[in-house]
């Protein structure tokens, strides 16, 4: 196949799975670059699709073990027919969040906190939850930035230096705030120090088998799109940490972690090879345009 056939082909494979239709005319009207811009550390996080797909499904197998995040799925959700869609609408929430202008990033934001406003409920043993809660709201946030960066680590910058990612934290966590989370970790340290306070109040229990099951099991957008998913969702059960994975229950084999560790590198070069008009390069190019103007 000639070469732009094929990235051609990889790109429509990618609008499937994430629901876009290829439309930048959003990107090209922005009127500034947004809470971060192009010299923040979440636009190089955040900028690589692989690395994102891998650590947004972590982050999902993350957040599923707090007590009050299963609920709000289990109770507010058709996550057996929908898996997909709560992905594809997490990344258009942190490309909107992170690339998109002011007023869009805050429209997102405005957006999820109407849904979240809607959210609740009580847990088996009769404690009430919601999804505004400001700590489930850290927890979820923690989950997930913490996935996408150690996916960033380990299959695109492995040598990203420990200052930016603290800065890294640091700017997402205003986002986080923005949507209502209080005590939000802004370094490693941080993070780390987090994760050993929140786990005593973890759970795995049946219902938490069923919905990673449903996000594990989600069939392929397309059967050319199998292999890649399922090497994805092998290196997202491999990237998480590893008291996390004891609680699901995880045991990848080494030859098995090897090979997605393999190949989702391999997976990775391919996929930005083809995304040349990415969200973050679309991002870049604007902002360019902007501050050529200014």
């Amino acid at each position: 196949m000639p070469t732009a056939r094929l990235r051609h082909a990889i790109v429509l494979q990618v609008r499937r799975l994430m629901g876009g239709t290829g439309d930048d005319t959003l990107e090209r009207t922005r009127p500034d670059v947004g809470f971060f811009g192009p010299d923040s550390a979440c636009w190089k996080v955040h900028g690589d699709f692989a690395c994102m797909m891998v650590g947004g499904v972590t982050a999902l197998l993350m957040q599923m073990l707090h007590p009050g995040a299963l609920a709000g799925v289990w109770d507010h959700s058709n996550f057996r027919e929908d898996m997909d869609g709560r992905l594809k609408r997490t990344a258009r929430f942190i490309a909107g969040t992170t690339y998109g202008a002011r007023a869009e990033a805050q429209a997102h934001i405005d957006h999820v906190r109407m849904i979240h406003s809607k959210v609740s409920g009580t847990l088996p043993d009769g404690t009430p939850y919601s999804a505004d809660d400001p700590d489930l709201l850290t927890w979820v946030h923690v989950a997930e930035v913490s996935s996408f960066l150690a996916a960033y680590l380990r299959y695109k910058d492995p040598g990203f230096p420990p200052a930016e990612q603290d800065r890294y934290f640091r700017e997402t966590a205003e986002i986080a705030r923005k949507l209502g989370a209080t005590e939000v970790p802004e370094s490693r340290a941080e993070v780390a120090a987090y994760f050993e306070a929140v786990r005593p109040m973890l759970r795995y229990d049946h219902r938490t088998r069923e919905v990673a099951r449903a996000l594990l099991t989600q069939p392929a957008p397309t059967p050319a799109a199998g292999p890649a998913l399922a090497l994805m969702f092998d290196a997202a059960r491999d990237l998480l940490p590893d008291w996390a994975a004891r609680m699901h229950g995880f045991r990848l084999s080494p030859p098995r972690r090897a090979a997605a560790r393999l190949g989702l590198t391999a997976l990775g070069r391919t996929l930005r090879w083809a995304l040349v008009n990415s969200a973050e390069v679309r991002a870049r190019r604007r902002a360019a345009e902007l501050e050529a103007a200014a």
